[in-house]
This record gives structure tokens, C-alpha cells and sequence, in this order.
């Protein structure tokens, strides 16, 4: 079975809290004891370690019992298709979600990048894991956020961007919540259905560089939102950041994903293919956003597929040092 250890590591002025999960069997002899790795990070609004909608945490803002949001969650799932093929992996709780300190509303989307490269920084000091053969997979926002971290970071080799989105927010929120209210897809939660609703009016304060927004729940309460958040992820499309990405890149999108359509990862193939790279792009046939559709088949194909994209990188001096010093 794969071995799980429960970590918090310090993130600006908070702390966060994630799960590192090692695979069972002992790395490969070549490998001086130490595993591949990838960090997982997860999609829109707050969720867990996993990659759940934080239902826990924020009971007013999800729908429970046989509406509650689907678990096992993406993000755990691959964490253990991984630690199959030999790959360890780290996942957290987002900031103000389940265990981790802070506050999901009042945070930014550049915090939240911040973040991640925290997460990267507290695992390599860890003896266990392999600093040049390190990749990140990201769901939904946490795609966008991978491409924004292994950009200055030359340590990343392989990036898995699940679900991305490549055009503007501004776009893909009104794209989604109208899917949504085509479909109905996760509008049996309150804070979807409110920021479905919301969306049109969302974007003018945006645009009129409001620094909050009161958005109502359905049947009472409300959330504080800071609009900084939306403002940076509006001037900040994966489109732009994918000019300057030179990695082994796989997109993978359901073609029934609600929050993010299929074209986003089609389109930033495109871009991708045209600043000199060569993505693969995989359609999960009748897969949702959380790829809850997908079988264990399909799960463990992404992660093998990871897993032989980890190949060494040259380590800048530091992390040369570093790994030395680890043993």
C-alpha cells in the first residue's frame, strides 16, 4: 500500500496542509533512494487535498448528503494511480479550505500561485524525492497555475494540465455558467449557482476595479468576495503563459467538462504546438470536470503517462547543493 505522511508547510503568512503519498515498492536502484514526484494541485473554488469541492469546511456552501460533491476526489485518485507506476506525490488543502489555514474568499489568484511554489520549496527538502525529476499536474485553475510556476521554474520537466482553461476568465466564467444552466451540472451547490448568477455583474465590478462584491446565496447568506482574485485571473490567460512554457506537456479534458469545454485544451494545444512544443492532448469520452466518469483504467493511463515524462533535469546550483546536502 502507499505510504502517506501528513505535512504543513508555511505559505506566506499561513499554514498549509497537504498529504505526500510514496509509493510502497523502493525506488529504482539508479535513483540513490529517491522518487520521482509531481505535485497536484487542484481546480476552481476552495477544495481539499483531494481535490473536493470543501464541502466540510464550508457546509453552506455545498450541497450534502446524496448532492454533496463527488468523492473519491480527482487529485486522490491519481495520487494513487501514481504511487502504482513509482511516483510520489504531494496534494493540499487549499488556502481557507479543510485543514489549512487562511481564508478562500479574501484570497488572490496570485497568492494562490504563491502558494504552490511553497509547496514545491517544502518538498525539496525532502530526502525522499528526486528534485530532478519533478513535474506538476494541475486541474482546472490549478492547470493554470502549473503553467505560471514551471515557466520560472527550470527544476519542473513534465506538466499533466487537466481540464485547463486557455482563454481570459472572463470568458470561461460566462461560458460555464451558461453551460451550467444548460445542463444543471453542479448547480445543486449554493456558491456555484450563486456565482453562476452572479457572473454578469461579477465581471462589470471587475471591470470597474471594485475591490469586493456581496454575492447572496440561495436561501440566505452570503460570501465576501475580493475581487482582486477575478481581476488577476482575468489579465492572466493560460493562452499568453503558454508562449512561454518549453516542457513536455499532456492536456487532458472531459468532453462533457461543464466548467472549462473541451476546445480550451484544444486551442491551447495549439498555442502550445506553435512556441515549439509537442503536447498530447487526451479526451476522456463523456468525462466531467472532476473525471468522475473516468474509470481506473483511464486514471492509471494519466499517470503512467506522467510518470515516463519524468525524466532527469539539470538542477540549478542551488538545488544541486541541496539534494547533496539531503544525502
Amino acid at each position: 500500500m502507499p505510504r502517506p505522511s501528513e505535512i504543513g508547510f508555511r505559505a506566506g503568512d499561513v499554514t498549509l496542509a497537504g498529504t505526500l503519498l510514496l509509493p510502497d515498492a523502493d525506488p529504482q536502484a539508479d535513483r540513490r533512494g529517491r522518487y520521482p514526484w509531481a505535485l497536484l494541485l487542484p481546480s476552481w473554488l476552495p477544495r481539499d487535498r483531494d481535490g473536493v469541492l470543501d464541502d466540510r469546511g464550508h457546509p453552506e456552501w455545498f450541497a450534502s448528503g446524496p448532492m454533496a460533491p463527488h468523492r473519491p476526489g480527482l487529485l486522490l485518485r491519481l495520487a494513487e494511480a501514481l504511487a502504482a507506476v513509482g511516483v510520489a506525490s504531494f496534494r493540499y488543502d487549499l488556502r481557507g479550505s479543510a485543514a489549512s489555514d487562511g481564508d478562500w474568499a479574501a484570497s488572490d489568484l496570485f497568492t494562490r500561485i504563491d502558494d504552490a511554489r511553497d509547496a514545491l520549496g517544502a518538498m525539496r527538502g525532502r530526502r525522499e524525492l528526486d528534485l530532478s525529476r519533478t513535474g506538476i499536474l494541475g486541474h482546472g485553475e490549478g492547470a493554470g497555475i502549473a503553467v505560471s510556476v514551471a515557466i520560472g521554474d527550470p527544476a519542473v520537466g513534465a506538466l499533466t494540465l487537466v481540464g485547463a482553461a486557455a482563454r481570459p476568465e472572463r470568458d470561461r466564467l460566462r461560458r460555464a455558467a451558461a453551460e451550467r444552466e444548460r445542463t444543471g451540472v453542479d448547480r445543486q451547490h449554493p456558491l456555484v449557482a450563486a456565482l453562476d448568477r452572479a457572473s454578469e455583474e461579477l465581471i462589470e465590478r471587475v471591470e470597474r476595479h471594485e475591490p469586493e462584491m456581496t454575492l447572496r446565496l440561495p436561501g440566505g447568506g452570503a460570501v465576501q468576495l475580493r475581487l482582486a482574485a477575478w481581476a488577476q485571473a482575468f489579465g492572466t490567460p493560460s493562452l499568453a503563459l503558454a508562449t512561454m512554457l518549453h516542457r513536455s506537456v499532456t492536456l487532458v479534458h472531459g468532453t462533457q467538462d461543464a466548467w472549462a469545454d473541451a476546445d480550451e485544451s484544444r486551442l491551447l494545444a495549439s498555442v502550445l504546438r506553435g512556441a515549439g512544443n509537442e503536447p498530447e492532448l487526451r479526451l476522456i469520452q463523456g468525462g466531467g470536470h472532476e473525471l468522475a466518469e473516468a474509470d481506473d483504467a483511464e486514471i492509471a493511463a494519466i499517470a503512467t503517462d506522467l510518470a515516463a515524462r519524468l525524466e532527469p533535469r539539470e538542477l540549478p546550483p542551488v538545488l544541486v547543493a541541496l539534494q547533496e546536502l539531503d544525502g
